[in-house]
C-alpha cells in the first residue's frame, strides 16, 4: 500500500472529521466520565477554526485515494519562568488512523512526516499526550521512540 502523508487543504476537513469522531469514540468509551458523547457541533467546527487561525497545521494520511490519517500539529513557545528554562517544540494536538487502516504503516507515515517536520522548523522535540486507558496507542507511541516524561494522576474522593 502506497502512503502519502501531507499537509490538508481545507475542503479535505470534513473527512478529517469522519476520522476525529472515530477518535471521539474512542475516547468517549474509555472515559465517558470526561468526553462526550457523540461528535457536537462544537468538535466538528473546532478543527476549521484551528486550521483557519494558521497557528496548527492539519496533516493527512492518503492511501487508495482516501484520508486515512491525520494528526494535528502546532509549535510551542515556552518562555523562561522560575520553574523552567525557555524552549521551544513540536507539539501533536491530535492524532488519529482510520480503523480500517490500523497497522498497515499509516500511523508510522505520519510520525515521520511530524519528525521531518520539526527538524524542518528547527526543532529537537515533538510532545503529544494521550490517555491511560487507550493501550493501542500507547504501544504504538513507545514503539515510535516517544517516552514518558511526565504524568498526570487522578484520585477519586
Amino acid at each position: 500500500m502506497n502512503i502519502t502523508v501531507r499537509t490538508a487543504i481545507r475542503n479535505e476537513l470534513d473527512k478529517v472529521n469522519l476520522l476525529r469522531r472515530q477518535v471521539n469514540d474512542v475516547h468517549v468509551s474509555g472515559r465517558p466520565d470526561i468526553f462526550r458523547a457523540g461528535f457536537s457541533d462544537e468538535l466538528r467546527d473546532h478543527i476549521y477554526e484551528q486550521f483557519d487561525s494558521g497557528e496548527y497545521a492539519v496533516i493527512v494520511a492518503i492511501a487508495d485515494d482516501r484520508i486515512v490519517g491525520f494528526a494535528v500539529t502546532t509549535v510551542i513557545h515556552k518562555p523562561l519562568s522560575p520553574y523552567n528554562n525557555a524552549r521551544s517544540f513540536y507539539r501533536v494536538d491530535e492524532f488519529g488512523v482510520d480503523e480500517e487502516y490500523r497497522r498497515k504503516g499509516v500511523a508510522t507515515a505520519l510520525i515521520a512526516y511530524i519528525k521531518d517536520d520539526a527538524k524542518a522548523k528547527g526543532l529537537d522535540r515533538v510532545e503529544l499526550d494521550m490517555w491511560e486507558f487507550n493501550e493501542g496507542a500507547l504501544a504504538f507511541y513507545e514503539a515510535a521512540g516517544f517516552r514518558t516524561y511526565r504524568r498526570y494522576m487522578e484520585m477519586d474522593v
